[in-house]
């Protein structure tokens, strides 16, 4: 019986071995996406639980690194995962892949690896994260988020801003300004992790769209963190 048990656990290991070799680079930060979107939930002064709450999408993007001086120099690639239905006010849904560009990022996170998160806070400018790129601060107003059991979702940068921004960075975490940054969706990124070409409008707007084995874990958590959205428009149309 102890033989088996051997073999089966050793089986195990190394169809887990087999299975992350078989992951490409997309996938793998797709997966890596959903372990930073936890480990923030878990600092204890984190995103304020009632602003995670009305969030329509959360873009993560992990190990952000400044690789060149310049504009249009790529800074991030990451996962967005946007609530379902035509007002995102479902579940959550697939994750779709974007990049962050160029901007002053690279002057503000310096050559630190760093970890974003992004919240998209509402409508506004949502049709055009998913079809373009997006300059934030522009065409998409971002603000620095509040961060902290006690900060209250009713602020004035949850109330003016479409997007609302967080850094974590040698295990410090705090909200970040991405004004000049642009976002735009890495279709071909998403191309790699579902198979197959898809955009990002396709994933968000399909509700059909099956969460890869790769996204399970970042829809997961937020599923578990603030599984309804409460914003105001939400709870008017339940």
């Amino acid at each position: 019986m102890k033989k088996y048990l051997v073999a089966a656990a050793c089986l195990t290991l190394a169809a887990g071995v087999v299975y992350a070799q078989d992951l490409n680079k997309e996938q793998k930060r797709l997966e890596e996406s959903g372990t930073v979107m936890q480990e923030v939930l878990n600092i204890p002064d984190n995103i304020p639980h009632d602003l995670l709450e009305k969030a329509e999408c959360v873009i993560v993007f992990p190990s952000v690194k400044k690789l060149a001086f310049g504009i249009g120099a790529e800074y991030g690639r990451g996962a967005m995962v946007c609530r379902t239905g035509e007002k995102f006010r479902g579940p959550w849904g697939a994750p779709a892949m974007y990049a962050l560009e160029g901007g002053s990022l690279g002057f503000q996170i310096g050559g630190e690896a760093t970890d974003l998160i992004l919240l998209v806070m509402n409508d506004r400018g949502m049709d055009s994260i998913l079809s373009s790129k997006v300059k934030l601060g522009g065409d998409a107003s971002v603000a620095g988020g509040p961060v902290g059991r006690d900060a209250s979702a009713d602020t004035d940068a949850w109330m003016r801003a479409e997007i609302l921004s967080y850094s974590r960075s040698r295990g410090l975490f705090a909200g970040i300004s991405l004004e000049g940054t642009t976002l735009r969706p890495d279709d071909d990124a998403s191309a790699l992790v579902y198979g197959h070409p898809i955009k990002a409008s396709e994933i968000v707007r399909g509700e059909k769209t099956h969460v890869p084995a790769t996204g399970r874990h970042f829809v997961d958590v937020l599923e578990k963190s603030a599984p309804h959205n409460d914003s105001k428009e939400a709870a008017s149309n339940r």
